[in-house]
């Protein structure tokens, strides 16, 4: 059994729990009870588990890390654009 396979499904899982967020903030056009403060942290955290996914060549890691890190921006971006003022 490849070992990857189980990154893969864990790493589209993972992906799949930013999705809800970001097309609830689009299709509100509200970005009220949002914390950037999160979304910053989560593209830290991914953006360090892309390098070492990249530095051990696990393409599950770099799959994953680079979805969840462009999430985390795209939320990052709503959050800004859509923030009551």
């Amino acid at each position: 059994m490849n070992i990857e396979i189980i990154g893969i499904t864990a790493g589209i899982l993972s992906c799949i729990t930013f999705m809800p967020q970001v097309v609830k903030t689009w299709r509100l056009k509200s970005a009220r009870d949002i914390s950037p403060v999160m979304f910053v942290v989560a593209m830290v955290s991914t953006l360090l588990w892309l390098v070492y996914g990249i530095l051990i060549g696990s393409f599950s890691m770099i799959f994953t890390n680079v979805i969840v890190f462009l999430l985390s921006g795209v939320m990052l971006v709503l959050y800004f654009r859509f923030r009551q003022k």
